[in-house]
């Protein structure tokens, strides 16, 4: 399923595979195209206007708290690549109705994460960092489980690279400061945010 774990290109016999095998070749492109559909449906949600808005400006608050344009990057770039690869995986049927029910916890507890970063940007003095970098870890958690029998080590690492600079509470406190820069970061990702909860995507 990983793209980084060398997957045999379109029609490739694999060592020891004595017989030609029609029926498999068939399913193994019928996959191959299924897949390619699923990236671009998946692909798709991640590109339209609000969730592009969201992702700039992370990338330009995670650019001026790590002061490196090439970590931001990755982290955005970790962002996409999980959520493609789980987004073909769901679209694909591959989780177990087990898997699924971790599905709706990790779609409850984004939604919760998702509705205490806009209320602390709303609600003055109610920002506690300590509840949301903990429900941001809850939801690595919950995705780490999700995808245990589907993903690859390396994948894990960058939902572990997203999910602990996101919670990290010194990435948050900055994100929720006095700085006009972060202020008009966290106030464009919150409008985003807000309209994704009103379309019921989060």
């Amino acid at each position: 399923m990983d793209s980084d774990s060398g997957d045999q290109s379109e029609g490739e016999i694999s060592p020891g595979q004595e017989s030609f095998n029609s029926k498999s070749l068939a399913l193994q492109a019928q996959k191959k195209i299924l897949s390619k559909m699923a990236t671009m449906a998946v692909a798709n949600l991640l590109t339209d206007d609000t969730s592009s808005e969201i992702l700039d400006e992370l990338y330009k608050a995670s650019r001026e708290y790590t002061k490196s344009k090439k970590e931001a990057h990755k982290i955005i770039k970790d962002v996409i690549k999980i959520a493609l690869k789980i987004g073909i995986l769901y679209r694909n049927h591959q989780f177990s109705n087990e898997e699924m029910e971790t599905v709706e916890r990790f779609k409850k507890k984004m939604n919760q994460a998702a509705m205490t970063v806009v209320s602390f940007y709303e609600v003055e003095y109610t920002f506690d960092r300590g509840i949301l970098s903990e429900l941001l870890m809850e939801c690595r958690d919950l995705l780490h489980e999700l995808v245990e029998h589907h993903l690859t080590m390396r994948s894990h690492g960058r939902i572990d690279h997203v999910f602990n600079h996101f919670a990290d509470v010194g990435f948050l406190t900055e994100l929720y400061g006095p700085s006009e820069e972060y202020r008009f970061n966290l106030r464009k990702i919150c409008d985003g945010v807000n309209k994704l909860l009103d379309e019921g995507t989060l």
